[in-house]
């Protein structure tokens, strides 16, 4: 990144207007603690307010009353005002209190934060192995050649006949504790950002809507016109890099098989004695329930916007603000 780009990340970043508060440690430590660690999605104003007020009555028995003067839900606004930008606050269709959820510039913020602990110690091999069988996949994806195709699938059979022979004569190649260990930690860090993936598709979503409506309102041809245009770029963002790689996730973690292996290979690995040295946490273990119960609210926020752009293209709803923009002008 260059000297602008830098610039204009810091005047214009929510996560970086979150590193510079006066009161970070503050607000990082509770939203770490009520969305991230939990995994929540939404919260209901009531409940966070009680919560934070909950938080701040610890920090002031230690730090003295006055170190947080303002109650709960004036920080809340503040936090979720469009000049700080760190939590959304927004309306559910079956109730009139509102609620909130991380936004993905907070959640970057507060995962880079937690990053700058010391680790347990660095997974350097690990790592390596993880850059080999990506290149390996890339190199077996786009080789055109059969024959190439045919000698690298015989050799990696050559590879397994072996080891079967090797399994069959008694000979067993295990895991040492630090390769479990260092690959166990790296697999855990992988499955917590993938959480951090589904808001900022939701929030892709969100921008994408936001930008629909205001070229509906402002255009200047036909309804029909207008159509073509949105249907034709909802195409191309459903037919980008990141939905393509959204769906083909969504629908390998849909299938029933799938989620029974993930649950079974997770109990056997959480069970070994390496692995509970590192006391993990134990909601790794339905990891992938969290994943699918993220995935539906995208889903759900995904139909409810296009529901809502139904509406608003509705031929009254449409009149009637292409009035209002022409008042305006």
């Amino acid at each position: 990144m260059d000297f602008d780009a830098l610039k204009n990340l810091r005047e214009h970043h929510a996560g970086w207007r979150l590193l510079q508060a006066d009161h970070a440690p503050m607000i990082v430590s509770f939203l770490q603690r009520c969305f991230i660690e939990p995994n929540v999605r939404a919260m209901a104003e009531g409940e966070l307010a009680g919560q934070l007020e909950d938080h701040l009555a610890g920090l002031r028995e230690t730090l003295g009353e006055d170190s947080y003067p303002r109650q709960a839900l004036a920080y809340l606004k503040d936090w979720s005002d469009d000049r700080r930008a760190w939590l959304r606050r927004y309306y559910t269709t079956d109730s009139d209190e509102a609620h909130y959820d991380l936004t993905p510039a907070a959640e970057g913020a507060i995962r880079w934060l937690a990053g700058l602990e010391q680790p347990r110690f660095v997974g350097a091999e690990s790592r390596l192995m993880t850059v080999f069988d990506l290149l390996q996949q890339i190199v077996r994806g786009t080789e055109t050649d059969p024959a190439a195709r045919i000698a690298e699938l015989e050799s990696r059979r050559a590879e397994i006949d072996a080891e079967i022979e090797r399994v069959r004569a008694g000979e067993l190649a295990l895991m040492d504790d630090t390769r479990l260990k260092e690959r166990f930690l790296q697999m855990a860090d992988t499955a917590r950002a993938l959480l951090a993936d589904f808001r900022q598709v939701e929030h892709n979503f969100r921008q994408l809507d936001r930008q629909v409506r205001e070229r509906i309102t402002w255009f200047e041809g036909g309804k029909g016109e207008v159509l073509e245009e949105v249907f034709g770029e909802h195409d191309a963002i459903s037919d980008s890099d990141q939905g393509r790689s959204f769906r083909a996730f969504w629908d390998f973690l849909m299938s029933p098989a799938r989620q029974e292996e993930l649950g079974d290979l997770l109990s056997r690995i959480l069970e070994l004695e390496a692995v509970a040295e590192l006391k993990p946490d134990r909601r790794l273990k339905r990891i992938h329930h969290d994943w699918l119960e993220a995935g539906e609210v995208t889903q759900r926020t995904v139909a409810r916007l296009s529901e809502q752009l139904r509406r608003f293209l509705d031929d009254q709803a449409w009149l009637e603000n292409r009035r209002i923009m022409e008042l305006i002008r």
